[in-house]
Formats: structure tokens, C-alpha cells, sequence
């Protein structure tokens, strides 16, 4: 079963994609609410897969992708943003995420995404 760690600043978006993720035979392993968390938090429980939100306090979600990526070449996130401007999906694509879902987001949505980049795996 596929680990994954969903970072969003709205306890609201975490606590609906953990249900969805959770509905779809994934294992949620933790949240986090800041680019900070993230950061933190991907190295402590090497999820299978991060669903990151963009906007967030401390430091926001592109930054995270970032620092992750440099240390963690092989890690899967999935971005997640209602700041869907081509140059924002872009700079996500560019830095390493596997896909972009715009918020608001659809149970669909998610599980089409992790479904698509699981399946890929086998």
C-alpha cells in the first residue's frame, strides 16, 4: 500500500484529501501545514508520494519541491494550487513535480493522479 504524506495550510483541504486518499486504498502516514513541515517531514517518513499545496506560511509550496528534489532526486509530489497561471505550472513541472491538480479540488482528480503515477511503478 502506497504511503502518502498531504500538505496543505487549511486543515479543511488536509483533512477532505485524507478521506479520499485514505477511500482509495491509500496509507495517509501524515500532514503538515507549511512548506517548513514539508520539508521536515519528507525526510522523517519517506512517503511514497507528497500531494503539496503551493500557498502556504513559512515557506510556500514551490520552495518545498525544491529543497525536497535536491535531496530526495526520486521523490513523487503532486502539486496542488488554485494559482493554475501557466508559469506557476510550469515552475512546479520544471522543478520535478509528477502532476498539478487545481484546487478546488475533486475526489477524481486525486485518485485519476495517483493512479496514473502508481501504476506507472508496476
Amino acid at each position: 500500500m502506497a504511503r502518502i504524506l498531504i500538505v496543505d495550510d487549511s486543515l479543511f483541504i488536509r483533512t477532505k484529501i485524507g478521506e479520499v486518499v485514505k477511500n482509495a486504498g491509500y496509507d495517509v502516514i501524515g500532514f503538515a501545514s507549511n512548506g517548513e513541515e514539508a520539508v521536515k517531514f519528507y525526510s522523517q517518513l519517506k512517503p511514497d508520494l507528497m500531494l503539496l499545496d503551493i500557498t502556504m506560511p513559512l515557506k510556500d509550496g514551490l520552495t518545498a519541491l525544491k529543497e525536497i528534489k535536491e535531496n530526495h532526486h526520486d521523490a513523487k509530489i503532486i502539486m496542488l494550487s488554485a494559482m493554475t497561471q501557466d508559469n506557476v505550472v510550469n515552475e512546479a513541472l520544471h522543478y520535478g513535480a509528477l502532476d498539478f491538480i487545481e484546487k478546488p479540488v475533486h475526489d477524481l482528480q486525486i485518485i485519476t493522479a495517483l493512479e496514473r503515477i502508481f501504476s506507472l511503478q508496476d
